[in-house]
This record gives C-alpha cells, sequence and structure tokens, in this order.
C-alpha cells in the first residue's frame, strides 16, 4: 500500500538578523512532528526556508554597506547553519529570492489582477520603516509606532490592492466546516472575533517607495509586497505552476497538510493565505498551528533589550539533544514558555542526567556485572512485571494521541512517564539483592532483559524528538548484548560553573540586568490630601471576557465583573497580554473613573498595573484568593 503524504512548513526566516532561540525552537518543534510522522510511516515532505525582500532589508543592507542580496545570502547561511546545527531533517530549504519562487509570483500577481482581485490605488498615512506598516493617526500612541514605539513619518504611495471582502464569506463558512482548520481554538476566536466578522480592508499587495522586492512586471515602479510573496512560498516551493504546468509533486502533496507558524503571524496564514489560495483556485491547508512564543525570562526576546539567547550558545554549553529536550518539553501548548539558563541546567539534571541517563547507565552495569554483558528472557515472572509492561505497552498509543493534536510536550512526557516507570521497577525488583541469591539467577536475568526491553522501547519512541540521544540508548544496549561499559548520556552540571560561563558570555547584559532589577525612580507628583484619597474606590475584578479593539494595535477591551456588576474597561496592554490570557484574571480596578471613549469603544473604569523601566507592564493582582468586588483599601 502507497504511504500516506504529509507536507508540513514552517514559516520562512525574515533574513534581517541571526535568528535567536525563540526563532529556532520552531526548526526543532517542525523537525519532532516530521520525524514522527515518518515513524508511522508517512510519506513526509517537510520544508523550510528565509523570506528575503523588504524595505527593512534594503535599509539594513545600506547600513551595513553591502548590496541586499549579499546581504540576505549571509543571514539565510546563519539560518540554514542553525536548523543544521538543532539536526533537523528538513526535505527542502527554500529563499524567496530564488529564481523559480520569483518567476512564479509575478505570475500569481498578473493572475490575480487580470482576474480582478487586485486593482490600482494609493495608500495614505504614517508609515513605520521597522514594522513596514503604514497607520491612521488615530492608531498612533503619543504620535509614534503602535507596535514597536518608533518615529514614522507622513507617506502616500501608490500601491495595488487585494479585495479581501469578495472572499471573506467563503473563508468564514469553511473555519465554521472546519473546526481542525485554525489551531489551538482560542487562536481561531481571535481571527473571526476581531477581523473576520467585523469586515476585512482590502489589502495593499504592492509597494513603490523602495525596490529590494519582486517587480511587478507589467508596472515595474512597483514591487509585490511582503505577504504575497512570503506566503506564496509554500506553493512554490513544491512545483506549483500558475500556467498549469505544475510539478508531480505539486499534485501530490498540496494542499499542506500542517503549517507551523508562531503566533505573531497567525492573521497573516489564517486570512490572507486561504483568501490567496481561494483566489487562484487551489484547495487551502488541512490545519494551520499558531504556537506560543518563547521568552527569555520575563518577556520577549529583543536585540534591543540584550537579552537574546542564541542556538549555537546553548548548543556549545549543552548539546544538542539537551537543548531539543528543553524546547520541546517546556513549551506549553497554549501559553508562552520560558527558556533560563538557570532552568536549563534544572531540567538537564533532573530528567535528562538523572531519570533517563541513569536508568541507562544502571542497567548496562548490572548486566555486565552480572552476565558478562548478555542477557535473554528466562521468562522467571513476578506480578510486578506486569505493571511495568502495561505502562510500557501504553506508552506508544498515548504518545500517538498526543501527537495526533500536536501537544509535543506532553508526547514526552508519556515517554518520561515510561522512564520513570522503569526506575521504579529497579527499586521494587531490588537486582543487586537477587544477584546475591543463586537461586534468583534467572529471575535476575528477567529482571534485566525487562529492563532493556522497556529502555528500548522507550528509545524507539523517543528518536523522534531526541534523535541522536536515542541512537546512542539502542546501540549500548543492543537488544541485550550491551556495550562492555555504558556511556554517559549527559553529565550532571554545576549551576555556578554554568552561570559563570554564561556571564564571560554576556557581561554587559548581565551586569546591566542586576542594576536595572534593584529599584526604579520616578517623577514625583504632587502630594494629595486623604480625602484626595477617599475619593477613589479600588475593588477586585475578575475579568470574564477580553477581546482586542477593532482598529487599534494597543487596547484590549475588558468585561470585568465587579460585585454583582460587570463593567466594560478599555486598556492599552496589548502588548503585554492576549485577550486569552486576561480571561480569569482577579485584578485591581479603580472603579469610579468617569467613563471615556478610547477608539471609539466606551471604558468605564481602569485597571492598575506596574511598569518597569523598559516599559514592560503588569497588571496588580491580589496575593491571595479574594472576590471579585473586594475593597481595596
Amino acid at each position: 500500500m502507497e504511504n500516506k503524504k504529509f507536507y508540513m512548513t514552517t514559516a520562512i526566516a525574515y533574513t534581517s538578523g541571526k535568528p535567536h532561540i525563540g526563532n529556532t525552537y520552531e526548526f526543532v518543534l517542525a523537525d519532532a512532528i516530521a520525524r514522527y510522522k515518518r515513524s508511522q510511516g508517512y510519506d513526509v515532505f517537510f520544508q523550510t526556508g528565509t523570506d528575503e525582500h523588504g524595505q527593512k532589508i534594503e535599509l539594513k543592507a545600506q547600513e551595513a554597506g553591502v548590496t541586499p542580496k549579499e546581504f540576505v545570502d549571509g543571514v539565510a547561511a546563519q539560518v540554514k547553519d542553525i536548523a543544521d546545527l538543532m539536526n533537523t531533517s528538513y526535505d527542502k530549504f527554500i529563499r524567496t529570492t530564488d529564481d523559480y519562487h520569483e518567476k512564479q509570483v509575478q505570475k500569481i500577481f498578473k493572475k490575480l489582477y487580470d482576474q480582478g482581485d487586485i486593482y490600482k490605488g494609493h495608500y495614505e498615512g504614517m508609515y513605520c520603516t521597522p514594522c513596514e506598516s503604514f497607520f491612521t493617526e488615530s492608531q498612533l500612541v503619543d504620535g509614534k509606532c503602535p507596535d514597536c514605539g518608533r518615529e514614522v513619518q507622513p507617506a502616500k504611495e501608490e500601491a495595488y490592492f487585494f479585495k479581501m471582502s469578495k472572499y471573506a464569506d467563503r473563508l468564514i463558512e469553511h473555519i465554521n466546516t472546519h473546526p481542525e482548520f485554525i489551531q489551538p481554538v482560542s487562536r481561531k476566536n481571535e481571527m473571526m472575533n476581531n477581523f473576520l466578522l467585523p469586515g476585512l480592508q482590502d489589502l495593499c499587495v504592492s509597494r513603490t517607495s523602495f525596490k529590494w522586492g519582486i517587480p511587478v512586471d507589467f508596472d515595474d515602479r512597483h514591487v509585490v509586497y511582503v505577504w504575497l510573496d512570503a506566503l506564496t512560498n509554500y506553493i512554490t516551493g513544491i512545483g506549483y505552476d500558475c500556467d498549469g504546468e505544475s510539478t508531480q509533486q505539486f499534485k501530490k502533496d498540496w494542499p499542506a497538510d500542517l503549517h507551523l507558524i508562531g503566533k505573531d503571524i497567525i492573521r497573516f496564514h489564517t486570512i490572507y493565505w486561504p483568501i490567496f489560495l481561494m483566489a487562484l483556485d487551489l484547495p487551502l491547508p488541512k490545519q494551520i498551528f499558531g504556537h506560543p512564543w518563547l521568552l527569555q525570562g520575563d518577556g520577549k526576546m529583543s536585540k534591543s533589550k540584550g537579552n537574546v539567547i542564541y542556538a549555537d550558545e546553548l548548543v556549545n554549553m549543552f548539546g544538542v539533544d539537551a537543548v531539543r529536550y528543553f524546547l520541546l518539553h517546556e513549551m506549553p501548548f497554549d501559553n508562552d514558555g520560558v527558556i533560563t539558563w538557570e532552568l536549563m541546567v534544572e531540567r538537564i539534571n533532573s530528567d535528562l542526567a538523572n531519570t533517563l541517563g541513569n536508568l541507562v547507565n544502571r542497567t548496562i552495569s548490572m548486566t555486565n556485572k552480572y552476565f558478562g554483558g548478555s542477557v535473554t528472557d528466562k521468562g522467571v515472572v513476578a506480578d510486578v512485571d506486569a505493571d511495568l509492561k502495561a505502562v510500557v505497552d501504553g506508552t506508544p498509543a498515548a504518545v500517538d494521541a498526543k501527537m495526533e493534536n500536536l501537544r509535543v510536550a506532553d508526547a514526552i512526557t508519556e515517554i518520561w512517564g515510561l522512564f520513570k516507570r522503569c526506575n521504579k521497577y529497579i527499586d521494587e525488583t531490588m537486582p543487586w539483592a537477587l544477584a546475591k541469591d543463586e537461586a534468583q539467577k534467572d529471575r535476575l536475568e528477567t529482571v534485566l532483559f525487562n529492563l532493556i526491553d522497556s529502555i528500548e522501547k522507550g528509545a524507539k519512541l523517543l528518536a523522534s524528538f531526541l534523535p541522536e540521544t536515542a541512537e546512542r540508548i539502542l546501540k549500548q544496549t543492543n537488544g541485550g548484548n550491551v556495550t562492555d561499559k555504558p556511556e554517559i548520556l549527559f553529565a550532571r552540571l554545576d549551576m555556578e560553573e554554568v552561570l559563570k560561563k554564561v556571564e564571560e558570555l554576556h557581561p554587559a547584559v548581565e551586569e546591566e540586568a542586576a542594576v536595572e532589577e534593584d529599584v526604579i525612580d520616578i517623577e514625583p507628583k504632587e502630594e494629595i490630601t486623604f480625602e484626595d484619597f477617599e475619593k477613589m474606590q479600588f475593588q477586585v475584578g475578575e475579568i470574564i471576557a477580553c477581546e482586542e479593539v477593532k482598529k487599534s494595535k494597543k487596547l484590549l477591551c475588558s468585561q470585568v465583573k465587579i460585585g454583582s456588576q460587570v463593567k466594560q474597561i478599555v486598556s492599552g496592554i496589548k502588548a503585554h497580554y492576549t485577550a486569552e490570557e486576561m480571561v480569569g484574571k482577579k485584578v485591581m480596578v479603580l472603579v469610579n473613573l468617569k467613563p471615556a471613549k478610547l477608539a471609539g469603544v466606551l471604558s468605564e473604569g481602569m485597571l492598575l498595573c506596574a511598569e518597569d523601566a523598559d516599559g514592560n507592564l503588569a497588571l496588580m493582582t491580589p496575593e491571595k484568593e479574594m472576590p471579585a468586588g473586594a475593597e481595596i483599601a
């Protein structure tokens, strides 16, 4: 029987600079899914690559004194090196500067123009170059870009636009009838409520203010703008041809089974991309999964903050599979994960060195010590064997169920449950005690055989996630004919030594962070009297619903339960919290603030937040559990 196909992609990395460990997470996550699908007999095609056009790159190349092509060649090589370093088994690495891609993008643009989906108009507003985005005056925050806080410039520009609204109803119908299309569900709700249901704006798909892009071949003052160029890599990379001469691979592999992307670009993949495909009369991808972010300490990684960690630094310190383990196991399904050097050391010592490494080491050592390195099943069974067998035999199905829903961290937890059960089995059977009684020799051999058999089954499951480690385990256990000396899989690490090496890597960042964490001084305000304070009513509120404010880059609108009332409160915290994260939080509310309209939405109070020197916000929440409505005095 022919293998079922499975075509999956990552988002293509933007070549503005070297990818940090948060970007690298996506490579590793995709690789684990691809390897697992192959182990199930799927004919997998795994594509990744780089997104290489745009004004930001044109400017960075100017700053570096090189051509844009020279600049992206250098960064694309770094991206590919990191994907290779992390042992990712991609089948294709596409670059949007590849000739075949550029030719197809030009053909696609012309086709969409000829059939009336693209028309010429002009764009006017305040333009942010780093974000490559236009904003209206009302969307600016203190006159600056609402996304990155940088200066904006007035700009008016001729552009081609795509008629998004023409296909909106068809897309809404598809999303409603295909619940698996956007995952996790929270991402689907966000797209429907905040973008599709309120009505789609036409999308700018060309630019004239810079040249580093794919030229519109029938109007060469224009270059194709980012999303129509970048998103189409998913079809051009497997041989799509706009003239109807697509390759056999395209006919076999499209539609994609999975687009794996970061949650920050979910809108472009679940709204723009499906609509482009509808306009091209192509089937939609089967599933788009928006994974959460990997954060450094308490915030998103940023070069300007100096808190960026790179994959090669981690690998040099801990090894490839230790880094893969952390990335895959520590990332929740639907919430952001956190990486710190300290957490890495803790996980390596507890999970890798102790639970797994020590288990393999002890089992091989005892097999050598008691049986000269070779054991078979003597069939001397005890009650305790049944539970071990049940756990080992049940783990593959449990892992399958988790992987079917892309719950990779949970799948690894299931495998570690098998290894933990093996460790418990050693404690229960006490091979060292059995070895003292010659009459128990066959029982001892059966115990060690059971352990080796269980470890090997666990290692085979582990191969998709930690491929090198799985191979090293199987080489040592070898079906019961073990190696003469066990190889240490993961050495225990000394926290102080690791942190000392980190300080040598990032001395300035560490010192700066230490200063910032102490105190913050702010400009004092005018003194108030107790009577002034008494006028303010503070209460605990519980956020029961929250959504993004349409046409605002900064605002969230929360429904806040305060006692028996529900107040609507608009807050400028979208850069720090998602709407999903807000729901269920207990917060401090200034209840009797005069109602006001923000971006056209009524706000009936204020949520209180703390702000650090970098502008990061944290909601003020009660230290202990308090009912909604409790007075704050």
